[in-house]
Order: structure tokens, then C-alpha cells, then sequence
């Protein structure tokens, strides 16, 4: 039976990091993130959440999503 050999890589070198790196990064725009998202609860009579939920269902979308949706019609434009 023989033993198992491991290559062992290449020992990692000191390089400094390019200056342009570091000024992209300084620079950059943080544009990219997402709002931060506050939660919100409701009591909804047991039949409202039931047409709600199979309508859901039905479309394949989450309930939160569809809520979501009709709060921005109605105050996503002030």
C-alpha cells in the first residue's frame, strides 16, 4: 500500500494591492442597495385572508408581494 502524496502550492506572496483598486473601492457608489424594508402587521378578517391567500395560490405569488403591490399604487407616487 503506498502513502498518498499532496502537492503543496506556492507559499503566498507580499504584493501590495494597486492603487486603483483602492481608489475604486473609496470611490464607489453604494447605489446598488436595496431600501431598508420595515415590517408591517395587520389583522385581516379570517375570510379576506383566505380569498387572498387561494388567489395567491392561484397566480403563484406570495401575499406579501401582491400587499406590497397595491400599497405602492396607492402611496408609491407622493
Amino acid at each position: 500500500m503506498s502513502a498518498k502524496k499532496v502537492q503543496i502550492g506556492m507559499k503566498p506572496t507580499n504584493k501590495a494591492i494597486s492603487p486603483s483598486a483602492d481608489a475604486w473601492v473609496e470611490t464607489r457608489k453604494n447605489s446598488d442597495e436595496p431600501e431598508a424594508m420595515k415590517r408591517l402587521t395587520i389583522d385581516v378578517p379570517a375570510s379576506l385572508h383566505r380569498m387572498i391567500k387561494s388567489s395567491c395560490a392561484m397566480r403563484g405569488t406570495k401575499i406579501a408581494d401582491e400587499v406590497r403591490e397595491l400599497l405602492l399604487k396607492k402611496y408609491g407616487n407622493q
